[in-house]
């Protein structure tokens, strides 16, 4: 039975693409103090590792590795051993490669990888992003962000472009100061049992953003970020790597100041092919949305087994506290740091593109809103399917009530409406079976539904 499960463990090891050889980090010359950074020493560890066909770098138990930039390698393990933790150094002049490209308006790369494979993070130590150190003051329920132009300084925590077969588990990644894990044109993705503890006041500060990629896996995930806790787009300045397609999220638990789930606001291209399954989302802005702002389609996506409790928050943040939100409006023009990014090359305004066959099922809620459901042109959003879904809408804050949130959007970006169980405007095809709404005490409640403008709506028992 030995000799048998070393035959499996060796076998794993070689279907995986790597070798049992082990790099740690502090026999490279990292000190683990917290204090120097050890940038160099890991990412000569890293480079080791690779070289030699592939293996396993450690960071040491009971050690703080403070570091700079470094770029990930096909073929490593990262491995955090546990109470151990690799902490982003908080000096903002080492960062100065670009998680966007030429555009850099939108923070930098703290750990990033291009072109590699059979790339892993495991183990049980620690991934910390040292926000705060990257932020201004702090107000209610959020921190001021420092004043930049076109040069943003925030380190983004990992930044894999083009990569293949990737699989990041069991860790805590912690304290991003802009986006966490930001997946770009990758390919063959599994995330799971990881921790992702964001600071609930960072802005910008998404958990996993799932950009231009085709089949990502994440499960058994615990996610709290300020802005959205899972996101899927299609960046412009990565067209060249096509459509997003092909993602399935279960058993993972959300809050955000935000939208916790989140398909859009950026996508010039296709999102397809999505499924979250067996979900909870709890203290959040916003439960699960599609916000689709440019040219771009969605469609093909399900929502099904999740309970959704959502309240308000500020104006600091998008979202008014609806639990599902289903929208496609042309983006707003703007003068803010990356406005040039935002629409096609030479163009000054944008377009919206279709949003359909988006299916939710069994899904309980609890908020201070109700669905919303709209679009700019009648049938851009098209066959919404809402089964067996039960709303009590409960005041949990002192905000207003009776607004929608469009944002961002060209025109008015509020909707100002009595509360009802579903507002939709302008939308096509809207299938509505088994909704129950519990709104005993709710001030300004409109009734169940109100529908402006839309055709071919089937609604069963009628409401």
């Amino acid at each position: 039975m030995k000799r048998l499960g070393i035959s499996l463990l060796l076998g794993w090891i070689l279907s995986f693409g790597i070798s049992a050889t082990e790099f740690n980090v502090v026999d490279f010359g990292a000190k683990g103090d917290g204090i120097a950074d050890d940038a160099v020493a890991i990412q000569k560890a890293i480079d080791a590792c690779n070289a030699s066909g592939g293996g396993r770098v450690v960071f040491t138990s009971g050690k703080t590795f403070l570091s700079g930039p470094l770029h990930m390698r096909s073929n490593v393990d990262i491995h955090l051993q546990p109470n151990s933790t690799l902490l982003a150094n908080p000096n903002e002049s080492i960062y100065h490669e670009s998680a966007f490209g030429a555009n850099e308006g939108e923070g930098m790369m703290w750990l990033s990888g291009k072109d590699i494979h059979n790339f892993s993070i495991s183990g049980t130590g620690r991934i910390d992003g040292n926000a705060v150190a990257f932020m201004g003051a702090e107000l209610d329920d959020s921190f001021e962000l420092k004043p930049v132009t076109t040069f943003d300084p925030r380190p983004h925590v990992l930044t894999l472009t083009n990569a293949r077969n990737v699989k990041i588990s069991d860790v805590t990644i912690a304290n991003s100061a802009y986006w966490t894990v930001h997946l770009v044109g990758c390919y063959d993705v599994a995330i799971s049992d990881i921790s992702l503890l964001n600071n609930l006041k960072v802005r910008n500060g998404d958990g996993i953003d799932i950009d231009h990629s085709r089949k990502v896996r994440i499960s058994n995930c615990f996610i709290e970020s300020g802005d959205d806790c899972i996101c899927l787009k299609n960046r412009r300045e990565f067209e060249e790597y096509g459509p997003c397609e092909d993602v399935v999220v279960t058993n993972c638990i959300m809050t955000s100041r935000s939208c916790a789930v989140k398909i859009g606001s950026e996508n010039m291209d296709r999102i397809a092919r999505v499924l979250f399954d067996n979900c909870i989302i709890t203290d959040s802005n916003r439960g699960v949305g599609i916000q689709n702002r440019d040219e771009g389609t969605v469609e093909d996506v399900t929502f099904s087994n999740m309970i959704i409790d959502c309240k308000l928050f500020s104006d600091v943040w998008w979202g008014k506290s609806e639990p599902i939100y289903v929208t496609s409006y042309p983006r707003a023009r703007g003068n803010h740091k990356d406005a040039g990014w935002r629409f096609p090359k030479g163009a000054t305004k944008g377009e919206c593109g279709e949003v359909r066959n988006i299916r939710f099922i069994n899904i309980a809620s609890t908020s201070e809103n109700g669905i919303f459901i709209g679009c700019d042109t009648p049938g851009k959003v098209s066959d919404i399917l809402l089964s067996n879904i039960d709303l009590t809408l409960k005041r949990q804050t002192y905000f207003p009530t009776g607004v929608y949130d469009r944002r961002p959007c060209e025109g008015e970006g509020f909707v100002r409406s009595k509360t009802f169980g579903i507002f939709a405007e302008n939308a096509n095809g809207i299938t509505i079976r088994d909704f129950h709404v519990n709104a005993t005490g709710f001030p300004l409640y409109g009734g169940p539904a109100e529908l402006k403008n839309c055709k071919d709506t089937t609604i069963t028992p009628a409401l």
